[in-house]
């Protein structure tokens, strides 16, 4: 029987059709969420008839990954590269590595708000795109 794997995300890239290529340092020892997109069931306890028949709503919502990426204060890389990448109307084909050595690709853009904490020099990126991320 295998074991599962967690731990570290440890690249998080994105090739832009007109920006170019872009590397993101994920911060060791930190989770991230990762969320394969498609259908999901509204989980809503109203959700039924006077007769009780469940009324299933299927909603589709988009993949996402999220968490926190090393920010340069120095080099102002991330200050620079992620706004623009969320000023793009085009979307990227990102790739998360883990550190059990799968791969996750998927097409989309950083989502949110963005700010930077100085102290800890991270931000939290988080992309999101149609379609399901998947591995490769």
């Amino acid at each position: 029987m295998a074991n599962y794997i967690g731990g570290d995300v440890i690249e998080v890239v994105c090739n832009h059709p007109t920006l170019g290529d872009f590397r993101f340092s994920p911060k060791a020892n930190e989770a991230f969420k990762l969320d394969p997109g498609g259908i999901r069931n509204n989980d809503d306890a109203g959700s039924v008839t006077s007769n009780g028949v469940m009324i299933v709503q299927k909603n589709r919502v988009l993949w996402s990954l999220e968490g926190p990426v090393a920010v340069d204060l120095l080099s102002s890389q991330e200050i620079e590269n992620i706004p623009k990448l969320m000023e793009s109307s085009e979307s990227g084909t990102w790739t998360m590595t883990h550190i059990s050595g799968a791969i996750y690709k998927g097409s989309g853009m950083p989502v949110g708000d963005f700010s930077v904490d100085t102290n800890s020099t991270n931000t939290t990126l988080k992309i999101a795109g149609g379609g399901k991320i998947e591995k490769i």
